[in-house]
């Protein structure tokens, strides 16, 4: 039987993290919401559906390259969830104006579901707003303040001069 491996003394970076809470707490809101769709017996609905759902009945079919643009996420980041949605019977691919183009289209049952999530949405931002009533520095606040220090210098930027300085990354 080999021994096993001796600890590395060093501590574990990832111990700290500042952000880990906020991943944290939105996972838990997110898992509230998924509760939501559980209790009406909707199943197979991820919360992280809803916005493209919204987007495509709002909009009709996209290609994929278009849904991606209107919701800020990149292709290959929509392709892949494009395919959960579809394996799961919310989207399909339709035919393009050429051959060679397809768009992404609501399926009838998710054509059916559409009034409910745009209720749910609305509930959630409602729910949203009245927490951040409550709290002395809204996280939308936080967003855009942050948002403006990014501008002021890029989140690489600070990664990189920090980098610099740690002999470990040489």
């Amino acid at each position: 039987m080999a021994d096993a491996p001796t600890p590395d003394p060093t501590p574990d970076p990832t111990e700290q993290s500042l952000w880990r809470p906020l991943r944290l707490l939105q996972a838990s809101m997110d898992a509230d919401v998924a509760r939501i769709y559980t209790g009406e017996r909707i199943a197979g609905l991820k919360p992280s559906y809803v916005l493209e759902l919204l987007r495509l009945h709002a909009r009709g079919p996209m290609t994929i390259t278009e849904l991606a643009e209107s919701v800020g996420r990149t292709h290959s980041a929509l392709s892949q969830k494009v395919a959960a949605m579809r394996a799961a019977g919310w989207v399909e691919t339709v035919a393009g104006p050429d051959a060679r183009s397809k768009k992404v289209a609501l399926t009838d049952r998710a054509r059916g579901l559409v009034g409910r999530l745009a209720a749910e949405w609305r509930a959630t931002e409602a729910a949203l707003a009245e927490i951040e009533a409550e709290l002395p520095y809204p996280l939308s606040r936080v967003v855009t303040d942050i948002e403006q220090a990014l501008a002021r210098k890029s989140f690489h930027d600070r990664i990189a001069e920090r980098l610099a300085e740690d002999p470990a990354w040489e």
